[in-house]
């Protein structure tokens, strides 16, 4: 049973700690778009998309009136669009795809789409190829549309050819939107590992081991965890988890509230609730504080990683207590841009791009949001790519990694990207070269504890 002072509970987060629903996403199959001409997938596309998710924004903001929870997103993720084009003949780009997925999103009114994606861990076929070659011009020419692509998976060990390409991809990318500071960049996501039920742009997507459409929702909550560590400040590690398994059981149960409404007024069957701590810009709804809370003078600092990897752990363990079906990444954002203590660590120089390569280890995605300068060669984004993939690969565990080289930007210089994306200090990186190791090509095996049938 629910009682009072858990509601007056629950609306304190709410008013005063920056709890959300960060975002209701409805996943849709697009699998029986295909055929063989453009112009047919692409009015196939918008209409099943337009129709599937014609209420979900309006229902979206119907519960978050009526509950008085915020939900922050309303967002769309489909199959992946190199699969659903595999069958398109004559065509040398599949631009026209995007249009269509962008011109879908805003007819729907949500706030972003994803899938425009290819699954190239183990090799690419032809679809897969031209998608990959569109993404530059297509995150140029659209504004809802994001973009992923799975260069590893523990099984398969890791693509480097798919790696080296999307070093020269987000370079190309970034010089197409550089009079928004390669804002394109902020759309696309390079993964190991990546999941078919994760609600969280840019890199959702809607796995072919999904229903026809489902409801997923994604929580956050770092505010939230911050005051209630606030409360028990200076007490032992075990006081510490608990307070945090506690607090992430309340919000994962708000989650899945949400989640069953939308559910049931749509007609989509509830997939997940990803139990994930995504931050702000807001002062006090960052990741970095409730690590500092825990007796770190800066993030970053040493101690940084061991205390992510209790806050990513107690979440989860609280978070699997609250719904029956946890899914997406489920864990700690360390985005730079979107986290206002991750910016101020940065700027400081208390966090180093190798030192969020380490955290990484320990909690959900990878490098994300980070900005490096703009003359970083493809080959060193390669290189930063195929290290964090590597760490997903051994580590059975999804890795990403989304880096803005903004062009014209130098080590220090911040870029303003705006609304949940915040601002980014410019990062140092390493300026010895990789580029041999990135030119060497085909596959890196995956690791000996991949065989466990």
């Amino acid at each position: 049973m629910i009682n009072t002072m858990e509601i007056m509970e629950t609306i304190k987060m709410i008013s005063e700690e920056h709890l959300d629903v960060r975002t209701v996403t409805m996943g849709i199959s697009l699998l029986s778009c295909a055929a063989n001409d453009m112009d047919t997938v692409c009015t196939r596309i918008y209409d099943k998309i337009t129709r599937q998710a014609e209420n979900l924004v309006k229902t979206a903001s119907d519960i978050e009136t009526e509950f008085g929870i915020p939900i922050i997103n309303k967002r769309i993720s489909v199959t992946p669009a190199a699969l659903v084009c595999e069958s398109i003949k004559n065509s040398e780009s599949f631009v026209k795809i995007a249009l269509a997925l962008d011109r879908a999103a805003k007819t729907t009114g949500v706030d972003f789409i994803g899938g425009f994606s290819a699954l190239v861990h183990k090799g690419a076929t032809r679809g897969d190829c031209l998608l990959i070659d569109s993404i530059p011009e297509a995150l140029a020419a659209t504004d809802k549309l994001c973009s992923s692509v799975n260069v590893g998976t523990t099984k398969a060990g890791l693509n480097m050819d798919a790696v080296k390409k999307m070093g020269q991809i987000i370079k190309h990318t970034a010089a197409l939107t550089a009079d928004s500071d390669g804002f394109g960049c902020a759309k696309l996501v390079v993964f190991c590992n990546a999941v078919e039920d994760n609600p969280f742009m840019a890199g959702a997507f809607h796995g072919v081991g999904e229903p026809d459409a489902v409801i997923n929702v994604g929580v956050s909550g770092p505010g939230v965890v911050k005051c209630a560590l606030e409360k028990v400040h200076g007490a032992d590690f075990g006081t510490v988890a608990d307070t945090i398994k506690n607090t992430a059981f309340k919000i994962t149960r708000m989650g899945q509230l949400v989640a069953q409404e939308a559910s049931r007024r749509l007609g989509v069957p509830f997939g997940i609730v990803d139990l994930s701590l995504a931050p702000t810009p807001a002062v006090g709804d960052s990741v970095a504080y409730i690590l500092e809370e825990m007796g770190l003078e800066q993030c970053g600092t040493h101690g940084t990683t061991a205390a992510l990897a209790l806050l990513n752990d107690a979440v989860k363990k609280g978070g699997v207590m609250a719904t029956s079906y946890v899914g997406g990444l489920s864990g700690a954002f360390i985005p730079v841009s979107e986290d206002a203590g991750m910016i101020a660590a940065a700027q400081s120089g208390a966090l180093s791009l190798e030192k969020l390569e380490a955290m990484t280890c320990v909690c959900s995605v990878g490098l994300d949001m980070i900005c490096v300068p703009g003359d970083t060669s493809a080959e060193t984004l390669s290189a930063i790519i195929a290290d964090e993939a590597a760490i997903g690969m051994v580590n059975n565990k999804t890795t990403a990694v989304r880096l803005i080289p903004a062009p014209g930007k130098k080590v220090g210089d911040v870029v303003e990207f705006g609304g949940l994306l915040g601002s980014g200090p410019v990062m140092a990186v390493n300026e010895r070269s990789s580029c041999d190791f990135i030119h060497r090509g085909g596959r890196i095996p995956a690791p000996i504890h991949s065989l466990r049938n």
